[in-house]
């Protein structure tokens, strides 16, 4: 197989520091580097269809929670990761754009909702299917039972660091 950076980079180690086993520099350094090179693909991709990785990440979480594609921006947040201030300048952004409005919620005055425009719903629906489409071409070096294993392992990972389903609404 051929030798990947990161393979360098544990060859300089072996030959400074024997006596540390760094293999889990190689586990975590080729993590790192694939989510760049990922995060470059899906950047340039969203950038084509006129957005940011932000604006989609907003649109789509919208669009997941199914009719009538409302949330709180405490919901919005819990579901993208997104701190309160960020969400705040992005829904302001995205209000300006028309892809979502934000409105006081009739039922609790003291809340706002954020929902899918038509336009947004257009947009976000378009744009999914070319982006599983993407997702589909940047994991082509890896054969469907890779992809399972690559997954499982991954899911294994996160489960030991603490990652949870975010909060589901009523």
């Amino acid at each position: 197989m051929t030798a990947d950076a990161v393979d360098g980079f544990l060859a300089q180690w072996a030959k400074q520091r024997p006596d540390l086993d760094v293999s889990p520099m190689g586990v975590i350094g080729r993590l790192s580097r694939a989510s760049r090179l990922l995060g470059r693909g899906l950047k340039d991709y969203f950038a084509a269809e006129g957005l940011e990785s932000w604006e989609f990440d907003v649109l789509a979480t919208l669009l997941r929670s199914g009719p009538p594609h409302t949330l709180s921006p405490k919901d919005l947040v819990a579901a993208t990761m997104a701190g309160s201030a960020a969400m705040t300048n992005r829904v302001d952004r995205l209000v300006a754009r028309n892809l979502v409005t934000r409105e006081v919620d009739p039922g609790n005055r003291r809340r706002l909702l954020v929902s899918l425009t038509p336009e947004g719903l257009a947009l976000v629906n378009h744009v999914v299917e070319g982006h599983v489409a993407n997702e589909r071409r940047l994991l082509e070096g890896l054969d469907p039972s890779e992809r399972e294993e690559m997954e499982r392992l991954l899911r294994k990972l996160l489960l030991s660091l603490g990652d949870t389903l975010p909060p589901t609404r009523p």
